[in-house]
């Protein structure tokens, strides 16, 4: 079962390796990772989707709350979050087939951020299964070249990671 985890850490050297090292420690293979600044400066936030059991990722959690430089952990419920992926590909499209490549990324609310003689670039935001439905539907076309980003997730509602961490 995967997990999202979502640690706010600050923002120093070595961290990073830090973390990914603990998980792969004890053999867990992380699916996804996404690092990026926080509202507040100095602090950055990891989030981590990993697949494993309930039992072992409580003992990670505590381990990784042990790091220093690791202010909170967070597992992110999906009912109560927002999880979503960034995608860039680079699909074939010359002039017979290149309609029939749009119609499919207005389909998925995506768009069209370059464009070629032979080849479209479509970025598209989601969860994990809109991506993969729009990879699998893009398939056929040729896909070229993928970019894609780790999961990024968010709490729903007023709540925040940052809060009562540091009051300003």
């Amino acid at each position: 079962m995967s997990h999202v985890l979502s640690l706010l850490v600050e923002n120093k050297p070595g961290l990073l390796t830090r973390v990914a090292g603990l998980f792969a420690r004890r053999g867990f293979n992380i699916e996804s990772l996404a690092v990026g600044v926080t509202e507040i400066e100095g602090l950055s936030r990891i989030t981590v989707v990993v697949d494993v059991e309930q039992t072992p990722l409580e003992q990670v959690t505590k381990q990784l709350n042990k790091l220093v430089n690791v202010i909170k952990v967070v597992e992110l419920d999906s009912t109560a979050s927002v999880v979503r992926e960034h995608l860039l590909v680079k699909v074939r499209a010359d002039a017979s087939t290149r309609s029939q490549v749009l119609e499919a990324v207005a389909l998925f609310r995506a768009q069209v951020v370059d464009v070629s003689s032979d080849a479209l670039v479509v970025e598209v935001t989601g969860d994990s299964g809109k991506v993969q439905a729009l990879l699998r539907l893009l398939e056929p076309y040729g896909i070229k070249e993928i970019a894609q980003s780790g999961a990024l997730a968010i709490g729903r509602g007023g709540k925040s990671i940052t809060e009562r961490v540091f009051k300003s």
